[in-house]
Formats: structure tokens, C-alpha cells, sequence
């Protein structure tokens, strides 16, 4: 259940993205100086972050270990107006299918009590069952600022 939840999330900023030109995926609805481009590059992190490299303790890919958030703590928000439309959907799809490889692994013996191997700051370790109800919650939470925006872009309120 908690996986169709998450599936189903990702399906939605999918499809409220789909289909806009990069001055689209820009669009800023003040006073938040969100886009919906940032978020596809966002929610990519996010899978990579909770699911790599918390869970699994791997380093950062490439080129997340390149981003510069020292810099700019929003660096994957803010650089997204930067980038073209199907390279946000290719990075957002490809950290999807990452995740859920990750994730066919980490539920093979189907417990949902297992462990991250990387501490949080707090020194606890969350477990997978924690890592996907917090995936939900971000994923639902940006699909209705998603809503808002797309529907800002062009009217779109039934995607």
C-alpha cells in the first residue's frame, strides 16, 4: 500500500509537468519562488538522499555530489530554470527507477522495520517503513503546490 501511495504521487508531478516549455517549468507563483521544475529536480534528490544514500549508505551520485548547495541551500530549486524540460524529466524518471530498484532490494525478506545504515542527525536511524510514509508526505505536499502552479500556467485542473 504505502508503495502504490508512492507511486501514486510521482505519477501526478509527472503528469503536472508534462508537456511545458522550460519558460513553463519556470513559472514562480509569488510570493513562493517554487517552480514546478525545481521541483521534478527536488523530488529527484529526495529519492536519491532517503533512498541511497540514507537507507543504503551509499555516496552521492555524480551528479548530486557536484551540486553546489554550499553555495545556495536551494541549489536544486533555483538551478532548475537552467535546465532543459527533458532533462528534469530524465533526471526525476531515472532517480524513480533507482528508488525502486533500491527498493525491490531492501524488501526482499518484506520487512518494512529494517534500518537505515546512515544515522540521522539526531544520531537515530530511520527505518524504511519511516523513510516511505516521509517520501508520501513530500511527494503529496508538492503535488498540490503542483496543482496550484500548473493550474496558474494554463488553467490545467484535471491532470
Amino acid at each position: 500500500m504505502l508503495r502504490a501511495f508512492l507511486d501514486y504521487y510521482r505519477s501526478t508531478i509527472r503528469r503536472q509537468t508534462d508537456g511545458l516549455t522550460a519558460e513553463q517549468l519556470a513559472v514562480r507563483l509569488p510570493p513562493s519562488t517554487m517552480t514546478l521544475g525545481g521541483m521534478l529536480k527536488h523530488l529527484a534528490g529526495v529519492e536519491e538522499w532517503w533512498l541511497s544514500i540514507v537507507m543504503q549508505g551509499n555516496d552521492p551520485s555524480p551528479y548530486w555530489a557536484a551540486a553546489d548547495e554550499e553555495d545556495d541551500v536551494d541549489w536544486d530549486w533555483n538551478s532548475a530554470v537552467d535546465d532543459d524540460p527533458a532533462f528534469l524529466a530524465q533526471l526525476f524518471d531515472e532517480a524513480r527507477a533507482k528508488s525502486d530498484r533500491i527498493l525491490d532490494e531492501l524488501l526482499e525478506d518484506g520487512s518494512l522495520d529494517r534500518p537505515a545504515v546512515r544515522t540521522r542527525d539526531n544520531g537515530d536511524r530511520a527505518t524504511l517503513r519511516w523513510v516511505l510514509v516521509h517520501l508520501i508526505e513530500e511527494y503529496a505536499r508538492h503535488a498540490g503546490h503542483a496543482d496550484l502552479i500548473r493550474e496558474s500556467i494554463d488553467g490545467a485542473t484535471d491532470l
